[in-house]
């Protein structure tokens, strides 16, 4: 990491927000394409609260307790806005947020149920050219008229992830009408092999949606998409990238050979439904 890039409140705040917005434009596209699913979002203390569908990952808060620590008026908003819509409860919440929530959450009854890693790199001085050796490869963002290509190649990437693979053709096909984003997709010798996404808010890029037909892996296409997100970032003006990623999974060593070092381990907290009919 840059030797002047601090894991810091500040740090936190940018990093946080920059994936609230991203994952606010995710439920907004949403909404535009699937009026009746009630899909929508609302900021309280701060944070960010989406819904999505009670199975979407989308379906949780962003930055809970670290712009602003929340009374209990604003937690009882928060845990109405998810259980009228038949939604789990869950926060995602950064190790910088306000010291004062954990005991809080403690006390409401939640639980943790997931940890993750946001990792971060700084772009200042990175060679915005291109080092890929398959000449074979080429990457370009998808157009309007590709979002179903740059759809179905993304969820064949997660084809052998059973517990999500049911939802991911749907989750992409979102993904791709984002408003404010970027979607790439990766060819070799013309066919659509790999995908990834980029999303930019003050100056950080938010790097996501990697994924590569597993009968094309190993051949340089997420190496590519590196490169070709780190010359858009650039170019856009942008300061830092960074990405989530499951603690120790081959996502993060992928991520530390592109130059990216964990900034701080989140965990997700999950409100049971015994708690909330308890309370």
């Amino acid at each position: 990491m840059d030797s002047n890039l601090f894991t810091d409140h500040s740090l936190a705040c940018r990093l946080e927000r920059a994936e609230a917005v991203t994952n606010a434009r995710f439920v907004e596209a949403r909404a535009r394409l699937v009026p009746d699913s009630g899909a929508g979002w609302m900021e309280v203390a701060g944070a960010y609260a989406m819904y999505d569908g009670p199975r979407s990952p989308c379906t949780q808060t962003f930055g809970l307790g670290l712009f602003r620590m929340p009374i209990p008026g604003d937690m009882d908003e928060l845990e109405s806005y998810f259980r009228q819509r038949g939604a789990p409860v869950f926060h995602e919440v950064s190790p910088l947020a306000h010291k004062a929530l954990l005991p809080v959450l403690n006390q409401r009854g939640y639980k943790p149920v997931e940890l993750s890693n946001v990792m971060v790199m700084a772009l200042a001085g990175r060679d915005s050219g291109s080092s890929t050796v398959n000449q074979n490869l080429s990457a370009r963002i998808a157009s309007a008229s590709e979002r179903e290509t740059w759809a179905r190649t993304a969820s064949e990437g997660w084809r052998e992830f059973g517990e999500v693979a049911d939802l991911m053709l749907d989750l992409m096909r979102v993904s791709v009408a984002r408003e404010e984003g970027a979607s790439f997709l990766v060819e070799l010798d013309g066919a659509p092999i790999a995908t990834a996404s980029l999303a930019i808010h003050d100056r950080v890029a938010l790097f996501a949606g990697a994924s590569t037909v597993p009968q094309w892996r190993r051949q340089g296409a997420q190496q590519l998409l590196f490169e070709s997100r780190c010359r858009f970032a650039l170019n856009a003006g942008c300061e830092l990238a960074m990405v989530c990623v499951e603690p120790g999974s081959s996502s993060q060593r992928n991520a530390e050979r592109h130059g990216f070092r964990v900034a701080y381990t989140r965990t997700k907290w999950e409100l049971p439904t015994t708690a909330a009919v308890a309370r």
